[in-house]
């Protein structure tokens, strides 16, 4: 046993031939130190890069991953280049722990020669990569083919996100269940495309339900809503898209989302109340339009008066917070053939990675 691993990587993205080597080192020393090194040139930021090896790895607990950006350039013949690349492993790795490195694992030619510089051992794992014939160059070309040799965390990371959202009874569920079916229909990996229910719905059924085993006679309109309901449906609408992305494709379809939430919780509760917390991340918004739609009451919507000041509401929430949406409009074909129009867009530019350095 070495008393210190180290694991170095772009792991643009991670993938199974890197999870591989990882925990090959873990097999052989007391602690690993795995450094994502990243540039400005790259397209997946490196806080991202991190958060996925730490999330498939956490069980490993004698592994710690940390990052470092780099611009210095790839040149295996030049000293000082060599010395700019060692000098950024050298701050990352001091940034977790003052051990010495005396382990240096990888898959690479030239891991001979980064092991002198930390006057280590290389520990060569797979070169052929015949345990794991991937590459991040692969994965990078062709990102769904490549989807199932990605952890749950990093395909949850990379998975493109289409929310449907509008007004009561503007056929957000109609159009979204329409739209993954037709990517369901593509075959391969895309069969596997999810779809996220909402679930502020069955949250007011369940609300209404209880009520009404104290009052028979209750309805919509005895209903009280605080903060606290909507911070309950944000949080388990996020549960079950994050769950749903690490599980399904490329794309994934979500009839409205946890930002919708904080539009619907100025609805019932006055300005943005802030209870109901939309996290941080890249999605693009399809906005069902209220005009042209007919109104279906179903025993648990508000009213037909109030579809065009939400579908406003939502217009200006979308744009105030720079969130991407689209309106989609006309018949129900026609909102559908748009809304995959625009999905096969944004995959094109989401799953179309920068060269690194």
């Amino acid at each position: 046993m070495y008393r210190h691993a180290l694991v170095i990587g772009k792991f643009y993205p991670p993938h199974a031939g890197h999870h591989h080597l990882v925990r090959s080192a873990a097999e052989v020393a007391e602690r690993v130190t795995v450094v994502v090194m990243a540039s400005a040139a790259e397209s997946i930021p490196l806080a991202d890069r991190v958060s996925w090896m730490r999330d498939t790895h956490a069980v490993d607990e004698t592994v710690t991953v940390t990052g470092v950006v780099c611009d210095a350039p790839m040149d295996l013949d030049s000293q000082p280049v060599w010395a700019a690349q060692v000098a950024c492993m050298r701050a990352a790795v001091r940034r977790v722990t003052a051990v010495p490195v005396d382990a240096v694992v990888s898959s690479e030619k030239y891991g001979d020669e980064l092991a002198q510089w930390f006057s280590a051992t290389h520990v060569s794992v797979d070169p052929a990569r015949v345990t794991h014939p991937v590459s991040g160059t692969d994965c990078r070309a062709d990102l769904p083919a490549r989807w199932d040799d990605l952890a749950a965390p990093a395909r949850a990371g990379l998975t493109t996100r289409i929310v449907v959202l509008g007004a009561e009874s503007t056929g957000t569920t109609t159009v979204s269940r329409a739209l993954a079916e037709r990517l369901r229909g593509r075959g391969g990996v895309w069969a596997r495309t999810g779809w996220v229910s909402e679930y502020g719905r069955q949250a007011t059924v369940d609300k209404l339900d209880h009520l009404r085993r104290e009052r028979p006679d209750a309805s919509m309109d005895d209903l009280v809503w605080t903060g606290d309901d909507f911070a309950h449906i944000a949080a388990e609408q996020t549960r079950l898209e994050e769950a749903a992305a690490r599980a399904g494709s490329p794309v994934l379809i979500c009839d409205t989302d946890a930002f919708a939430t904080t539009v619907w919780e100025r609805r019932y509760l006055g300005e943005f109340a802030g209870h109901a917390v939309a996290p941080e991340r890249r999605a693009l918004y399809l906005l069902t339009d209220h005009d042209g739609v007919p109104f279906v009451q179903d025993g648990i919507r508000d009213g037909e008066h109030l579809r065009a000041d939400m579908t406003r509401w939502f217009e200006d929430a979308l744009t105030a917070t720079d969130r991407s949406w689209v309106l989609l409009t006309g018949t129900l074909d026609e909102r559908v053939q748009l809304a995959e129009r625009v999905v096969d867009q944004v995959l094109r530019v989401n799953t179309t990675f920068a060269d690194p350095l």
